[in-house]
């Protein structure tokens, strides 16, 4: 039997990582605390914004929760699904962005999402979404490795084959058309994911979330104190330019919150501080500015990396 969706259920979670979430990363900067800002949205909803900037470790980190609903799905949410145009809605989740001072520390984003929609005289349709991907500056293998280990424990208990199709989405999905080339070291990423079964739809979207600071809070802890110069740090900021392009061009989530009428500053909370274009930019063969897209933005398999 079916069950019917407990949009409570995902609220409560979702807030409740929100703030464990908070609370290990200002634990792993040691310096800063993450300030809270409510909002409200006019057309309904409203959410939570914790930001955290100047820290140790993060020059300026966001994660945000929003509940917002509206009674017409917005374009980028029926473009797959024209039955469900003209019918209310409700969509929350949490998301964030963590940019890093020390270009040794990989910047990194998760999210997870769940929407539900109810057509007129039928009944609700949901489905959640998420996932998280690494986008380092200098790499190393080993975190690679343990990023991409532990994204496949996340989904392991749903499934042998999901870790390697949400692999293989992430990769396609952070990818640069207009720079062909891959946003990072790719992760997880899912969509529309609906089996019947919301219980074990929920529980996999909770796995996934409660897995990112598993994932990432070892490689901040192993990189944050790497010494760098400014030649490291303007690399740095030369590629944050790439995650710009990627958010401003591509991403679905910015796309949805804009035309859903969102909170500008919540949507845009993911940009960087500081970032740099330079026309024409070359590498120099063989350094370790080139090894990043030589070597780690390749869409490698880095579970058979492991194994090799």
């Amino acid at each position: 039997m079916t069950q019917q969706p407990d949009v409570e259920a995902v609220k409560h979670y979702l807030l409740g990582l929100q703030e464990t979430t908070c609370q290990r990363l200002a634990a792993a900067d040691g310096e800063a605390r993450f300030k809270t800002d409510a909002w409200d949205r006019p057309e309904g909803g409203g959410g939570k914004s914790r930001v955290i900037s100047n820290g140790g470790v993060f020059e300026k980190g966001g994660v945000n929760f929003s509940h917002v609903m509206g009674e017409t799905m917005p374009a980028s949410a029926t473009a797959h699904r024209p039955h469900l145009a003209g019918a209310p809605w409700q969509a929350m989740g949490v998301s964030l962005v963590m940019h890093p001072h020390n270009p040794f520390v990989p910047t990194s984003h998760a999210n997870v999402r769940f929407f539900i929609a109810t057509p007129k005289g039928g009944k609700p349709v949901y489905w959640f979404g998420g996932g998280y991907d690494l986008t380092p500056y200098y790499g190393f293998d080993e975190d690679c490795v343990h990023w991409h280990r532990t994204a496949k424990a996340a989904c392991d208990p749903f499934g042998d084959t999901l870790y390697k199709q949400f692999k293989d989405w992430c990769d396609d999905y952070f990818y640069l058309k207009h720079r062909d080339e891959p946003r990072g070291v790719g992760g997880l990423f899912f969509d529309d994911h609906n089996t019947g079964d919301f219980e074990r739809d929920f529980a996999l979207m909770r796995s996934v979330g409660d897995s990112y600071i598993e994932a990432y809070e070892p490689i901040v802890q192993a990189r944050k104190n790497s010494p760098y110069s400014d030649p490291h740090r303007q690399f740095q900021l030369y590629r944050r330019g790439r995650y710009v392009e990627f958010n401003l061009v591509y991403d679905r989530g910015t796309l949805f919150g804009l035309q859903s009428g969102g909170r500008t500053e919540s949507i845009l909370m993911s940009l960087p501080p500081l970032v740099r274009w330079e026309y024409n930019y070359t590498l120099e063969p063989g350094s370790a500015e080139a090894r990043l897209t030589e070597h780690f933005l390749t869409g490698r398999d880095w579970l058979e990396t492991q194994n090799g």
